[in-house]
């Protein structure tokens, strides 16, 4: 074949970028299978903006629609917390509460909370990780004591529990009645972390937002849910500033 006739391989699409507050920031673009329309948002770091779409829906399009929101988006991106680096003497948040790390290269690598100090060892590379590895498996012991918790208080037998690193979620109950909680709730007060168990439980009977599902979850959850929704809504991107 006369290599003139060939047709041209179309080129790779460029990453597409959005300038907010005067800085080039990613657009990422996901086609979904079920989308009837273009969805936007903010990544909870603000590392990018995330735009889901149709399977038939045109890239430009998507992109253009990015660019006729740029100022809400700037409004979003400057509310976002910023991100602390994760070394020693920094500070990250335990339970509600303000901690301080204590970094030893020399020290066992294992973290260990005392008196308000995170003590953990090990090279500096990696650090964050061993952190977030701690903050997980301690997650992961709250969520299942909540979960049995609520659980028994509304008759049931205790669920399987795993953690979720959702960027956006902060619980779900599939119909399995398997519940996955977001591990960086372990960093917020503990009424709070539990009300997400909370409602995740009144889900395994009431897999809606029904008046029933209310009324349950009213009736399991200690605490006042107005408050604790509120505190997500107002403070829940904080709780992505230390780790990815």
């Amino acid at each position: 074949m006369i290599d003139w006739l060939k047709r041209a391989e179309p080129a790779a699409e460029a990453q597409p970028y959005i300038e907010l507050g005067g800085e080039a920031v990613p657009i990422a673009l996901r086609r979904h299978p079920t989308a009837k329309r273009l969805t936007l948002r903010l990544a909870p770091d603000g590392s990018e903006v995330r735009i889901t779409m149709p399977r038939w829906g045109r890239s430009a399009d998507a992109i253009d629609f990015a660019h006729s929101r740029t100022e809400w988006l700037a409004q979003q991106r400057a509310k976002v917390p910023q991100r602390r680096e994760v070394r020693d003497g920094s500070t990250l948040m335990i339970a509600g509460e303000t901690v301080t790390l204590a970094w030893d290269k020399h020290a066992p690598r294992r973290p260990v909370l005392t008196a308000g100090k995170l003590y953990v060892g090990g090279p500096a590379e990696g650090l964050a990780s061993r952190v977030q590895r701690w903050l997980e498996r301690r997650a992961l012991a709250a969520f299942e004591n909540d979960v049995a918790h609520y659980c028994a208080l509304a008759d049931l037998s205790p669920a399987p529990v795993a953690i979720s690193r959702a960027q956006r979620r902060w619980g779900s109950c599939s119909e399995k009645s398997r519940i996955r909680i977001n591990w960086r709730l372990v960093q917020a007060p503990d009424f709070v972390r539990r009300s997400v168990a909370a409602h995740e439980v009144a889900h395994l009977v009431h897999f809606d937002h029904s008046p029933s599902f209310h009324a349950l979850l009213a009736d399991i959850y200690e605490g006042d849910i107005s408050r604790a929704d509120r505190w997500l809504k107002e403070q829940g991107r904080t709780l992505y500033t230390s780790f990815g």
